[in-house]
């Protein structure tokens, strides 16, 4: 049984607790690989290491900086089919979406942000006859990420890649269901000659070594992606302190579908943005509003493709689903079936387990899942599913498709499908998100800022956005 290790200052060491924590494969339901159940002392030891890289690591040229940067990018793409391979096997979705989406991502997003940082300019403001004032944008210093087990490596690399480059040194936390890939990454950072301390990675759930990270006094900024009530608890935990945040936290996205939209475009791009990932996305999604000159046709279709819908061991070519992260997560999205049917809604295809042949047979497998028939504003509609599981819901006017859409906490992200150039601006100003798509969905730009409002979370990632969030400015003025 292998064991993972923390990487602290370069090199790889076991928790101090000497204690383990079992890491189960999706696919089968088996425990794989055992990781450290690390704490506070694991978090202070990374801390020391990081206070004395600091120094080193703000002080290199970004030339030098962004070198090992692109050097740490190259490292993951030359392992490439190693990586893809950990993140299929740990997460349980398919090879395929691993090998297009995750690592590749993961890739760029090291090497966006390597060269970034070369662009990145400070301000002056010139005071006709009076000075002028100048603004200096410094590290942080140590910083905390914490990252999902949605999206591994792809959403672990999106928070350290930015600080990183800005100068910063970090103390990662990468989610304790799904550690591998971060496991790896220690040892091609160390490759890429990252001095040691700099990048540092611990394993182990989140109420100790997370809680650990957010509290250190001498971490000075939490970045954390995950569920809304953790977001709430960092919120509440670091404001007294005065931590810098970034929160990305949840979502309940809305699809809104008018009768002018592109009929095949609109329903192949909904199938992927309904349950990609098995719907284990904070962008899909999951509730389908479609206007009701379509709704009929659209319901026939759409059932008729998620029904054919193959579910899969994940090393399986034909697969289009694979096990969902956890049995935990499983049940959870399962009982979220039964409260719909219980609200009054009708399954319209999937709702239930599915039972492959041995050695997949004691996976977190599950068909993707149709309801229809229920309320905008009850549970099911309301709350944060994270699953195979959308609702379908008939709309006459786009008033009433905009109060169902903003009717949520969240405003994460929002599909709209129309023809109409004036209605798509209209909506698109009036929607409550942070992410607008108009005839799209999942089309992003590695420089334009991505997060959510409400309860979808705090601040902004990508681009200028998440250099700004992991610098602070300095104003200086100079009398002429």
């Amino acid at each position: 049984m292998e064991k993972l290790r923390n990487f602290i200052n370069g090199e790889y060491c076991d928790p101090t607790t000497g204690e383990y924590i079992d890491n189960y494969e999706p696919a089968t339901g088996k425990v794989y690989s055992l990781i450290p159940n690390s704490g506070t002392e694991d978090v202070q030891k990374a801390v020391d290491a990081a206070e004395k890289a600091f120094p080193i690591w703000s002080k290199m040229s970004i030339d030098e900086r962004s070198k090992i940067l692109v050097k740490l990018s190259e490292g993951i793409a030359a392992r490439m089919d190693e990586f893809t391979k950990a993140e299929s096997r740990d997460n349980g979705k398919p090879l395929s979406l691993a090998t297009h989406v995750d690592i590749p991502r993961a890739v760029s997003n090291f090497h966006f942000f390597a060269t970034a940082i070369l662009h990145f300019a400070s301000e002056s403001h010139n005071m006709e006859g009076v000075g002028v004032n100048y603004t200096l944008r410094k590290p942080i210093g140590i910083v905390g990420c914490i990252s999902p087990w949605n999206l591994p490596l792809y959403l672990f690399s999106w928070k350290i890649a930015p600080a990183l480059a800005a100068g910063n040194c970090i103390i990662a936390k990468p989610s304790e269901v799904t550690p591998y890939t971060a496991y790896l990454l220690g040892q091609v950072a160390k490759d890429a000659g990252m001095p040691d301390g700099v990048l540092n990675i611990l394993h182990g759930e989140g109420h100790t070594v997370g809680d650990a990270i957010v509290k250190h006094p001498k971490i000075k900024a939490i970045s954390f992606t995950g569920g809304t009530k953790t977001g709430e608890y960092i919120a509440r935990t670091a404001a007294p302190v005065f931590k810098k945040l970034s929160l990305e936290l949840g979502g309940k996205n809305p699809n809104i579908i008018f009768d002018d939209c592109d009929f095949k475009e609109m329903l192949s791009t909904t199938l992927r943005s309904s349950f990609a990932n098995q719907g284990q996305i904070c962008l899909c999604g999951s509730r389908i509003f479609v206007q009701r000159g379509i709704y009929d046709k659209f319901k026939a279709e759409f059932v008729k493709r998620v029904s054919e819908t193959v579910v899969a061991e994940p090393n399986d070519p034909k697969a289009k689903l694979g096990a969902l992260v956890s049995k935990s997560h499983l049940e959870k999205v399962l009982s979220y079936v039964k409260i719909a049917q219980e609200e009054g809604g009708t399954v319209l295809t999937g709702g239930e387990r599915v039972l492959l042949d041995a050695p997949f047979d004691n996976g977190y497998y599950m068909r993707p899942t149709v309801i229809e028939g229920l309320s905008y504003d009850c549970r099911t509609n309301q709350e944060e599913i994270f699953g195979p599981v959308v609702t379908i819901t008939p709309f006459d006017t786009e008033e009433e498709a905009l109060m169902m859409a903003n009717s949520t906490v969240y405003g994460l992200s929002a599909t709209l499908w129309t023809s109409d150039l004036k209605r798509a601006h209209r909506m698109a100003n009036e929607i409550h998100a942070g992410i607008v798509w108009i005839n799209a969905w999942l089309v992003r730009d590695l420089r334009t800022p991505f997060g959510g409002v409400k309860a979808s979370g705090v601040g902004r990632e990508g681009g200028w956005e998440a250099l700004r969030f992991f610098t602070e400015p300095k104003n200086v003025f100079v009398k002429y």
